[in-house]
């Protein structure tokens, strides 16, 4: 897996250097506003490249909205830390568990509004973001 890919010139070399997939990612979007945005990036990097290797999707997911978008886009999977390390600091080791509970609701609950049954269903009922 590489990480950091955001354009599909990367993830082209990265498929023919051997890699079983990419993590679409901006780790300098804190800092560099102007960059290319990875929900932006991430339905075009799916649709050239998911039937190849392994697309994931990591940067700026807080919360079932924004797992659920990214599910939509094509990712197979969405990382995300900051939410779990939040509740970890303020509600030591229930806090893992508490936003997993969250997460879950939240998912569940665009889904409902969708008329979504299946997560495998997302990309026919929530257009991706561009």
């Amino acid at each position: 897996m590489v990480k950091g890919i955001v354009n599909p010139q990367d993830a082209a070399q990265v498929l023919e250097l051997g890699a079983d997939g990419i993590i679409v990612s901006n780790h300098g979007g804190r800092q560099l506003e102007v960059g290319t945005s990875t929900i932006q990036a991430l339905p075009a990097l799916a649709a050239e490249f998911g039937d190849r290797m392994e697309v994931l999707f990591d940067s700026g997911v807080r919360g079932g909205p924004d797992v659920a978008c990214a599910l939509a886009s094509g990712a197979r999977f969405a990382f995300m830390g900051r939410s779990f390390m939040y509740a970890i600091c303020a509600m030591g080791a229930r806090g893992g568990p508490h936003v997993m509970t969250m997460l879950m609701r939240q998912l569940t609950q665009v889904m409902e509004q969708l008329g979504c049954e299946r997560v495998e269903d997302l990309p026919r009922h929530l257009a991706p973001r561009r």
